[in-house]
């Protein structure tokens, strides 16, 4: 074999070489797709929450009062089920769950009472402050139908967010939360736990 003929051959990449170039590749994508696949598209997903409060089923729930689009809300003077939403205006999953929360609160409506309470100290810029006007939007542009409330010293959310936003908690009348859920709720597990208090 002449020296010409060697140096062509030397210079091909090997056969196995491309083949393991092209697998790792691949493997490389699969992972990359997967996690694209897993990120804000799972269905029971939360938004990271700043604040983790210690509360549990079965536990007394703690007082709280906001001042909601329709007054007053103090958790002690209500004598029907609550079920509490802790929010944030700048989540992807409170969005989405808005819609259900809505048919909820037309259906349990004079069984149950509804409150949502903002738990986030950004805005949904994620840079300024969360403002009362940011409540007031959210509320506005994805029609919530029950009322809603900016806590501004974030109380709520230190005592019942859970995991992350939104956090859902059923509260029987004896004021002892029975239920509690973080992330994209379906209509038909939260009806479940509303029937508990009933």
């Amino acid at each position: 074999m002449s020296q010409t003929a060697r140096k062509t051959a030397s210079s091909r990449p090997n056969g196995r070489v491309i083949i393991y170039a092209a697998l790792s590749l691949v493997v490389v994508a699969v992972i990359v797709a997967i996690g694209l696949l897993n990120r804000s598209s799972v269905p029971n997903a939360a938004s990271n929450a700043p604040i983790q409060a210690n509360l549990k089923v079965g536990d007394t729930a703690p007082p709280f009062s906001v001042k909601t689009n329709a007054g007053p809300f103090e958790l002690s003077a209500v004598s029907s089920p609550v079920l509490l939403e802790v929010f944030a205006t700048w989540c992807p999953h409170c969005q989405r769950e808005t819609p259900v929360l809505n048919q909820i609160a037309a259906k349990y409506q004079g069984k149950i009472a509804m409150v949502a309470v903002s738990g986030s100290p950004n805005a949904i810029n994620g840079n300024d402050p969360e403002s009362q006007a940011d409540v007031n939007a959210f509320g506005q542009q994805f029609d919530v139908r029950y009322p809603i409330a900016y806590d501004p010293t974030l109380d709520v959310a230190q005592k019942y967010l859970k995991n992350g936003f939104p956090t859902l908690v059923m509260i029987d009348r004896n004021k002892k939360v029975v239920w509690m859920t973080s992330g994209e709720t379906a209509q038909a597990e939260i009806e479940k736990a509303i029937k508990m208090t009933l």
